[in-house]
This record gives structure tokens, C-alpha cells and sequence, in this order.
């Protein structure tokens, strides 16, 4: 009887041992395939980096992010040309990106009062014409860096300017002038 049980015994645990014997296999296999899956995925994702990269600074299909990040550029070129024809106008004012780059917004500041910074909104009328002007000139020398623009056409502004402000304008536009320049200026204003 005790022969009988133990080899009854003796049989469920060879069973037993054939069971966990081909789990062990089946885990093993396992293993083999997720090592291989891993690797292939890591395999993928460098494939994908450049490309993952790209539409990092693209943003979008449609290159939103990517074309806010050109534009920024380029308007910090704007805005150093700018303040160095601002400085020829007036030297009291400076232009000033403001918020983070990806923002496309400008502000002002004021040396005549400590250098305050403003937002542009705040400009009286000739201030803006000032501006204005500044920025014009500095896109015009943006946009004309391989070739030269020498003509300007003004055909808006001098009504906003009182006769202080009309008097900078015009010593400015004069300047220009000097610079061999061609300024055209379409006005209703009597002075000009």
C-alpha cells in the first residue's frame, strides 16, 4: 500500500515537474520575444528621433509652431534694424520684444522716463508715426538686404502729428533724404 501510494505520488509529481518544466519553456520563449520586440521598438524609436524632433519644431501638419519660430526670428532682426533708425529719428525711444519668444508682440520703451517700458497701445499719435516709421525702414532694409530700396512711399500719419512731433518727422524724413534715399509723401497736410 505504501509502494502503491508512493509511486502514485512519484507520478503526480513527475506530472507536476512536466508541467512547470514546459512553463519554464513557454516563459523562456517569452522572454526571447519580448527582448526581440524591445529591441525592435528601440530600433523604431531611433529611426523616429529625427522625426520626432522635426514635428517638435514643426508643432503641426499645417507648421504652425515652426512658422511662429521663423517669424520670431525675423522680427528680432526687424526690431534691431528698427531701434538703430529709431535712434537716427529720436533718441528717446527703443523697441522691446515682449512676453516669450514664441510671442510675436512688441513694447516700447521710453528713456525720457527711466526707460518705462509700454505697451504700444499706450503711443499718442506721433509716437506712433515715430515708430512707424522706424519699423518701415527697418523692413525695408530686412526685405532689402540683397537688393537696395531706395524709394519710400509715406501716405499715412502726418494728420496725427502735432507741430513738435511734425517737425521730428520731418527732420527724420530729411535725413533720409540726405542718405540718398528717395522719400515720396502723400499728405493733405499744408506743411508738407
Amino acid at each position: 500500500a505504501e509502494l502503491a501510494a508512493a509511486t502514485a505520488e512519484s507520478h503526480a509529481l513527475r506530472t507536476e515537474f512536466g508541467a512547470l518544466s514546459e512553463r519554464l519553456q513557454a516563459d523562456a520563449a517569452a522572454r526571447d520575444r519580448h527582448a526581440a520586440a524591445v529591441a525592435s521598438l528601440e530600433a523604431m524609436k531611433a529611426a523616429a528621433a529625427p522625426w520626432q524632433r522635426l514635428g517638435a519644431l514643426i508643432g503641426s501638419a499645417s507648421g504652425d509652431r515652426f512658422s511662429r519660430y521663423a517669424q520670431s526670428i525675423t522680427l528680432e532682426h526687424l526690431v534691431v534694424l528698427a531701434n538703430v533708425r529709431l535712434s537716427q529719428l529720436c533718441d528717446r525711444y527703443r523697441l522691446l520684444r515682449s512676453g516669450p519668444a514664441s510671442e510675436l508682440q512688441l513694447q516700447i520703451a521710453d528713456a525720457w522716463q527711466a526707460d518705462a517700458v509700454r505697451p504700444m497701445e499706450s503711443l499718442s499719435g506721433g509716437e506712433t508715426f515715430l515708430i512707424s516709421l522706424a519699423l518701415a525702414l527697418g523692413l525695408s532694409e530686412l526685405a532689402g538686404r540683397r537688393t537696395r530700396i531706395g524709394t519710400l512711399f509715406i501716405d499715412e500719419g502726418f494728420g496725427t502729428l502735432d507741430s513738435t512731433a511734425l517737425d521730428v518727422a520731418l527732420s527724420a524724413l530729411e535725413g533720409l533724404r540726405t542718405g540718398h534715399s528717395t522719400i515720396g509723401i502723400i499728405s493733405h497736410v499744408e506743411a508738407l
